[in-house]
């Protein structure tokens, strides 16, 4: 059985050079953030020392009548996309002493729109942690990330 080494007891061979630190994105979907999915992310900020970006990809509905009349900003009301839990998971990474960021992001594909977010902020850990996701929706939102993210990718436990 091979005996496990301390990581600080393992130089990095001479010819190896630093990759470029890429941001974590963690992602929900208007509703709180899991808790393991919170945890995953800003640990994996902090020990990676890279900024965390956390978006809240809001689904919108397609009312004609609502668009039209008072625009998008209308068809989701903050405590529908549970807007300061968020901003509170937000708010503890930014205590901990992480550049944080909070984007919140209306669309009608909400998957694309995730992928595009991680593409341009090109993430190099992509977080996908809905508290409360509905179950279909999820699955397919986690089986397209898995296939489609251009970044590692980490799903929170279903349920």
């Amino acid at each position: 059985m091979p005996a496990l080494r301390d990581r600080s007891d393992v130089a990095a061979p001479s010819g190896a050079r630093r990759t470029r630190a890429r941001p974590v994105l963690l992602a929900t979907m208007a509703t709180e953030v899991h808790p393991g999915a919170e945890r995953m992310a800003i640990d994996s900020a902090i020990e990676a020392g890279v900024p965390l970006l956390v978006v809240n990809i809001l689904p919108l509905p397609l009312y004609v009548r609502t668009m039209t009349l008072a625009g998008p900003e209308a068809t989701v009301l903050p405590h529908e996309e549970h807007l300061e839990e968020v901003r509170a998971t937000a708010a503890r990474a930014a205590a901990l002493g992480l550049e944080t960021e909070l984007l919140r992001v209306r669309t009608r594909h909400p998957v694309r729109a995730l992928l595009e977010v991680a593409g341009e902020r090109d993430a190099g850990l992509l977080v996908f942690g809905p508290d409360r996701p509905r179950a279909l929706r999820f699955r397919l939102t986690a089986r397209r990330l898995r296939r489609d993210a251009a970044c590692l990718v980490w799903i929170a436990p279903e349920g």
